[in-house]
């Protein structure tokens, strides 16, 4: 069974947890959902998956390439160590792409897709970046040279990924002592916000240790509720520009830069860092906490029942392409997906 087939099945499951959490949020008189935000998060999880199976010849390629020309130890599937070792070796290694991806501007122009909806629950964990694959496997290659073979790297990933899916709710409080030790609810809170206090903390993704240990932790205050979303909002549902807005910033201020370095260096910098000159020619208004407004276009009731039809099919057609991917030939496959993104950019603009 391929990892495509498997979140098929999972999809269910990850649908009735969003309907269950909305369900006590309107009991409790705190939903956290709004039609547009859940289509359009969903939607891009839809387009991350898509992008996966497009690109696992050259993401698995690259990490099976290395494994067979230079693993230093022959570790084999069959002995569970191997498995409890890989998942906490691939935790620490997430933790550190995690943190990358929030203090390096190529890997946040990835992840940013993930921090752009500013709701917070479930549908948020689905929220996944297209474009993850172009430079994200650079830190898990320690693993192939360790040795783990390419199915326990797999599965290992797949899991951390999973676990992640729970902690995106504001529905579960805080939970004592499996705050202190693992990725939780109420420690995921704080990584999502853009307050001062909380903004670039909590990167782990099973284990919130490495924060602890490496000084990135930071716990949820009761007389701060965390702020979502990013600190350039933006302010669209298109699943396109959602991905690659920031991109396009740092290639325009690349492009405007004088000074060669600075071209290349825009890069690699933290978020929000920009040169000099270009700062003065093109000014930024400064980010404000107390001047954030949710993107909350007004929906007719026709336009949301629309929505609804329209996303239950473009769902049901991504069910399908990922079930049957490893089946089909390039062009069907690339084409499928073309017309599944086109599907939800239409939607995008619609919500």
């Amino acid at each position: 069974m391929t990892a495509a087939q498997i979140i098929v099945l999972a999809t269910p499951a990850f649908l009735a947890l969003i309907a269950l959490e909305y369900a006590v949020g309107v009991a409790r008189g705190r939903n956290t959902y709004r039609l547009h935000d859940a289509i359009s998060s969903i939607g891009l999880g839809m387009i991350n998956q898509l992008a996966a199976v497009l690109t696992t010849a050259f993401t698995i390629g690259i990490y099976a390439l290395v494994h067979r020309q230079v693993a230093l130890f022959e570790l084999r599937a069959d002995d569970w160590r191997v498995w409890v070792v890989g998942l906490v070796l691939y935790d620490f290694l997430y933790y550190w792409h995690h943190r990358a991806g929030h203090r390096v501007g190529l890997y946040w122009a990835a992840h940013v897709v993930h921090h752009q909806s500013e709701d917070y629950n479930l549908s948020t964990a689905l929220r996944q970046t297209g474009t993850g694959w172009l430079a994200g496997w650079v830190f898990y290659l320690p693993m192939a040279v360790l040795g783990f073979p390419p199915l326990v790297f797999g599965v290992v990933a797949l899991i951390d990924l999973l676990y992640q899916f729970w902690v995106h709710t504001q529905q579960v409080d805080r939970l004592g002592w499996f705050d202190r030790v693992f990725c939780s609810p109420s420690n995921h809170r704080v990584h999502h916000a853009v307050n001062d206090r909380y903004l670039d903390r909590n990167y782990g993704g099973i284990l919130i240790l490495w924060d602890r240990l490496f000084g990135t932790f930071q716990e949820e205050r009761d007389d701060e509720p965390p702020v979502y979303g990013t600190r350039a909002p933006l302010k669209s549902f298109d699943p396109l520009r959602a991905n690659f807005e920031v991109y396009a910033t740092l290639a325009r201020d690349a492009w405007h830069a004088r000074s060669w370095v600075d071209k290349v260096r825009i890069w690699f910098m933290p978020p929000g860092w920009r040169p000099a000159d270009v700062a003065a020619r093109f000014p930024e208004r400064p980010f404000d906490l107390r001047a954030v407004e949710r993107f909350d276009p007004p929906m007719t009731r026709g336009a949301q029942a629309t929505a609804v039809a329209g996303f239950v099919a473009l769902l049901g057609a991504t069910a399908l392409w990922l079930w049957h991917a490893h089946e089909l030939d390039t062009p069907a496959r690339l084409g499928g997906a073309a017309g599944i993104v086109a599907g939800l950019v239409l939607l995008g603009w619609l919500c």
